[in-house]
């Protein structure tokens, strides 16, 4: 296989007169066969800022929202210094072009008609939006540059061109490397993966893969690189395991979860971008997990972008010491953040979900009841939760905060037992949602089973402080 170094675009060049700083773009070179769907919709080039030349990005379809699935699309390259991005519409005039998150404050510049360029001075996750339209968008995914890499002839790995059952089930490789090109391990039980443990998995840039990659009861495993999983049934899922990292992969359109936990711990997400346009299609789903870090990832989806429960399925122990930031959330449908659903509702003591901050995070959309949702069934403990530094636009319709003790005939078979010290701290909603907002709620399911310290700390409404005696549902 040939190695992927040779598939990518590298621009060097010095910056002014500074000796030896350099700016550096890489773009990844996609397969043309069997690859996921170009976009007609968008050209996109990009160069480094003192560079006279414009090198092409792949512009690649992402679908968006399962109750009318829509085409958008998105494209994605590696930057290191300043860089102008430049956007030509296929389709017709570019009208109001806008990009968000707001907070990035990036200004347009028209060329034409049908052209818009920016510039970015450091890696950025992105939507560049014409005359609202937030169905038919562009993304642009603007990473670090990749800092790790792994050729096919490193010793004790595997090298992905025909593998079979035997490969991958019974070797104990240091390295799995899918290299350029589109990986479909037809041969394979149910088209998975199972990565053992001490290893990494290496999706080198312009790698596609059409599977699942699980990791379950091992330990000390990496999954890196630039590379696609293409519609998979999950992309990555972590059961039983512990020291487990996933870093920079691109996953479009799963059955289920984009990244799934169950009882394991030490779990690290970063850099991770997602699209999905299918019931079920959450972001980053964990059950019963400890010590789990989520940082720098974009997630737009079909359901809930981060849930976090105690006990469902096979796993118990409840959950604690959660931290997720620097993120950018965008549910076509479902919560940004839904928090406390299931439980072990056998257990008379119930299970504790705890410790647990969601932070620096930019939310791009809310349809939903609770944008910031606890909802505490299964004789669940919910407690220590803290939001901060969240800032939210495009909101349709919902409600900004929902925490209730609840007993759910569809999702439980007994009530929470109590919520408490929940924080909402330095929260900004932009001024059109806040105008569409419904008042937030906080309920009891009795007097025993209730709500507690809730503290709201500098909550932005277009401006207009939170009130709690006008801004919480009586």
């Amino acid at each position: 296989m040939t190695p992927y170094k040779n598939r990518f675009l590298t621009l060097l060049l010095l910056a002014g007169t500074l000796l030896p700083a350099a700016a550096q773009v890489e773009v990844a070179v996609l397969p043309e066969k069997d690859a996921p769907e170009r976009s007609a919709r968008y050209d996109v080039s990009v160069r480094a800022m003192e560079e006279t030349t414009w090198h092409s990005l792949p512009v690649l379809r992402c679908d968006v929202n399962t109750r009318r699935v829509q085409q958008s699309a998105y494209a994605e390259f590696d930057m290191g210094g300043t860089v102008v991005v430049r956007v030509r519409s296929n389709e017709h005039d570019t009208y109001n072009p806008v990009v968000r998150p707001s907070a990035r404050r990036i200004r347009t510049r028209r060329i034409d008609a049908r052209t818009v360029e920016f510039t970015l001075t450091e890696p950025a996750y992105l939507s560049l939006e014409q005359d609202g339209d937030r169905e038919h968008n562009l993304h642009i995914l603007a990473n670090s540059l990749l800092t790790e890499r792994h050729t096919a002839d490193e010793p004790q790995n595997i090298v992905w061109e025909a593998p079979n059952s035997q490969d991958v089930f019974v070797r104990n490789p240091r390295l799995i490397y899918f290299g350029p090109g589109v990986h479909r391990p037809k041969d394979l039980p149910g088209g998975d993966i199972k990565v053992p443990s001490n290893c990494t998995v290496y999706l080198a840039p312009g790698a596609v893969v059409k599977a699942r990659l699980i990791v379950d009861h091992a330990e000390n495993v990496r999954i890196v690189g630039r590379g696609i999983l293409d519609h998979p049934l999950r992309g990555v899922e972590i059961t039983y395991s512990r020291n487990v990292t996933v870093d920079g992969i691109t996953v479009l359109n799963p059955a289920h979860y984009t990244i799934f936990g169950g009882e394991s711990e030490g779990i690290v997400v970063r850099n991770v971008k997602a699209f999905s346009a299918r019931s079920w299609t959450d972001g980053i789903d964990l059950m019963c997990c400890r010590r789990v870090k989520v940082e720098n990832c974009f997630l737009r989806t079909s359901d809930d972008c981060i849930a976090l429960y105690n006990h469902r399925w096979w796993y118990w122990g409840g959950t604690s010491d959660i931290d997720v930031g620097h993120c950018v959330f965008w549910p076509d449908v479902a919560h940004p953040v839904n928090i406390g659903s299931h439980g072990d509702d056998r257990n008379p003591e119930g299970e504790t979900l705890r410790h647990v901050r969601i932070h620096d995070c930019d939310i791009l959309m809310g349809k939903e009841e609770g944008l910031l949702a606890i909802n505490c069934g299964d004789g669940n403990h919910i407690r220590d939760v803290r939001f901060d530094r969240l800032r939210i636009e495009g909101i349709e319709r919902g409600r900004l905060f929902d925490l209730r003790v609840i007993w759910s005939e569809k999702y439980n078979r007994a009530p929470g037992h109590c919520i408490d010290s929940i924080t909402f701290a330095d929260i900004t909603v932009d001024q059109p949602s806040a105008d569409i907002l419904r008042p937030s709620r906080i309920d009891h399911y009795d007097a025993d089973r209730r709500v507690g310290h809730v503290a709201f700390e500098r909550v932005l409404l277009g401006g207009r402080k939170f009130d709690e005696q006008r801004d919480i549902q009586p």
